[in-house]
C-alpha cells in the first residue's frame, strides 16, 4: 500500500514546488504592477477627487450598512464522525462569499465558509499570536493546512509541528483558545484532533489535505495577503 503512494507523494511535493516558484515570480511582477499602478491612482485622483470622494462615500454608506449587523458563516452542516485516519468531514454547505467584519462560525477553529477577502500567509507561516478566523479560512480555501494549539499542548509538541510547518508550503500555525483538543488541525471541510505530535495521523493530514483534493482554489497564492 505505501509503495503506492510514493509516485503520488513525489508528484504532489513537485507540484506544490512549481507552485511555489511560480508564486515567487508572480510576486516580482505584482511588485512592478503595484508601483505602476499607483503612478495611475495618484494622477487619477488629482483630476477626479470630488468625484471618487463622493463615490466613496457612497459606497461606505452601503458596506456599512451590511457589516453593522455582524456576519454569519452562511454554513449548513455537521462534522461526520471521525474516520480511520480521525478525520471528520464537515457535511452540507460550506459558503466562500467575501464578507467584512467578525463571520460567526459553527465549527472552531472554522473549516470553511464565508471569509475575509484577504488570505492570511500561508506559505509555512508560524504565528506566535491568535490570527483572524476569517483570513485564516481564505487560507483553507486556497489549500493551507492550518495548525492550531491551546496552552495544554506540550512545548515540545508545538516546537514538533512549527518545524514541520515553516517546511511546507500551502500550510500555517498559530494560538487557537476555543477548541477541544490540544492540537487540531484543519483544512477546507475537515479537521483532525490530536493530543501528540508524533502522533502518525499528523503526517497522514498533511500529505493528504496540503492542497488535496477538497481545495476550492488549488493553486491559489499563500503570500501576498496579510501577517
Amino acid at each position: 500500500m505505501a509503495s503506492g503512494n510514493k509516485p503520488s507523494n513525489a508528484a504532489r511535493k513537485a507540484r506544490i514546488e512549481e507552485m511555489r516558484r511560480a508564486e515567487q515570480a508572480r510576486e516580482r511582477r505584482n511588485r512592478i504592477l503595484v508601483i505602476a499602478a499607483s503612478t495611475v491612482v495618484v494622477a487619477a485622483l488629482v483630476v477626479g477627487g470630488v468625484f471618487v470622494v463622493k463615490s466613496q462615500g457612497d459606497d461606505k454608506k452601503s458596506d456599512t450598512a451590511s457589516d453593522s449587523k455582524g456576519g454569519t458563516s452562511g454554513d449548513s452542516g455537521h462534522f461526520t464522525t471521525a474516520d480511520k485516519n480521525g478525520v471528520r468531514t464537515w457535511t452540507g454547505k460550506l459558503s466562500r462569499n467575501h464578507v467584512q467584519g467578525t463571520v460567526s462560525y459553527p465549527m472552531h477553529p472554522p473549516v470553511g465558509g464565508n471569509h475575509n477577502q484577504v488570505w492570511l500567509n500561508c506559505n509555512g507561516n508560524v504565528y506566535t499570536k491568535a490570527v483572524h478566523d476569517e483570513n485564516a479560512v481564505h487560507a483553507l480555501e486556497h489549500g493551507a493546512v492550518w495548525v492550531t494549539y491551546t496552552d495544554k499542548a506540550k512545548k515540545s509538541d508545538v516546537d514538533t509541528l512549527a518545524a514541520k510547518v515553516k517546511q511546507t508550503p500551502y500550510s500555517l500555525m498559530s494560538p487557537y483558545a476555543n477548541q477541544t483538543s490540544p492540537i487540531e488541525l484543519s483544512a477546507w471541510g475537515h479537521q483532525l484532533s490530536v493530543t501528540s505530535a508524533d502522533d502518525p495521523k499528523v503526517a497522514k493530514f498533511f500529505e493528504t489535505y496540503v492542497q488535496g483534493d477538497q481545495t476550492p482554489e488549488p493553486g491559489a497564492s499563500c503570500t501576498g495577503g496579510t501577517m
